[in-house]
């Protein structure tokens, strides 16, 4: 959700508040990324909550991309480029580590 705010924040701001087609498609991507966590949490299945954090994973390389875009575009400094950028690369190794320990958890879950 944090990643998700910074998003919306820096796409706020003009020229970048005027390209809405990428605006719009960084913010479906932020917002993508704790929606399928939060979904996949809720499916009660270590399974299916696994395939939803690789979505989520997936969601936030798809956001690596359009934020050097947006970089390139010169709608990102330099210095929010590098902030939102370490954001994204930070929820996504978490996401891959968490991911691993799921995989790794014999445990059984309570039952619903």
């Amino acid at each position: 959700m944090v990643l998700a705010d910074a998003v919306y924040s820096a796409s706020n701001q003009d020229p970048f508040a005027r390209d809405f087609g990428l605006r719009d498609q960084m913010r479906r991507a932020a917002v993508s990324i704790s929606s399928n966590i939060a979904e996949g949490f809720e499916r009660n299945s270590k399974q299916e909550f696994i395939r939803f954090l690789t979505i989520a994973k997936g969601s936030a390389g798809e956001l690596r991309s359009q934020l050097y875009l947006a970089h390139r575009q010169r709608y990102l400094t330099d210095d929010s480029f590098n902030a939102l950028y370490a954001q994204v690369f930070d929820v996504s190794r978490k996401i891959s580590r968490f991911v691993e320990y799921l995989r790794n958890d014999t445990t059984e879950p309570p039952p619903s």
